[in-house]
């Protein structure tokens, strides 16, 4: 995949209405601070297109990017922030459920966890969540930079095995700062779009 032109396109807050797109969608979720803009950037091919922040629940919106004209890359707002008021996470968490039950062109979940921690209950509430919608999320395991070599084996398994995940479900360990993974999610969306492609003739 050569990624030619990148356009934030919409925006959706709250009460916005969901985009009519043409184009497939592909949704990213995590929790917040698990690098999430990170590595949209790092697949994008653009250093800060989306806002990286050391301060978690930064995305308080939907972002979709439009891709070469081709497809869209959805960011979803962070989960799991700490000081966000109960209220406001209620409000994320409509808005995230609303996009994946309204979403009629969303053909990819990936979910984002941090490779370096057992998964928490928020990350497997999502993971249900996503389940639930029809999808078999894609597991991203970021910040694999932060591991010796010898350890990822060992964290990958818990994450395994804490989701429950099946023998033919995908986990990618991922670092947005080597890039490492990057060549697999690109693989992934390019067989996405020719099954799409496919589809549609």
């Amino acid at each position: 995949m050569v990624i030619k032109s990148v356009n934030l396109e919409t925006v959706c807050g709250i009460t916005s209405k969901l985009p009519d797109n043409k184009y497939p969608e592909i949704a990213f979720a995590g929790k917040s601070n698990v690098g999430k803009s990170s590595l949209i950037n790092a697949i994008m091919n653009r250093k800060s297109y989306a806002r990286i922040s050391s301060s978690p629940g930064k995305t308080q919106t939907i972002n979709f990017y439009n891709i070469n004209d081709a497809l869209y890359l959805v960011d979803l707002p962070g989960y799991g922030y700490a000081t966000a008021s109960v209220e406001v996470k209620a409000k994320w968490g409509k808005m995230i459920e609303r996009y994946l039950n309204k979403s009629k062109q969303l053909k990819l979940v990936f979910l984002l966890i941090d490779i370096r921690h057992k998964p928490g209950a928020n990350d497997i509430e999502m993971y249900d969540w996503i389940v639930s919608s029809g999808f078999r999320p894609i597991i991203i395991a970021t910040k694999l930079d932060k591991l010796k070599r010898s350890e990822v084996k060992g964290c990958v398994d818990v994450i395994k095995k804490t989701l429950k995940l099946n023998p033919e479900d995908i986990l990618i360990p991922f670092s947005s700062q080597t890039k490492a993974g990057r060549e697999e999610v690109y693989a992934l969306i390019d067989e996405m779009l020719e099954e799409t492609a496919g589809n549609n003739e």
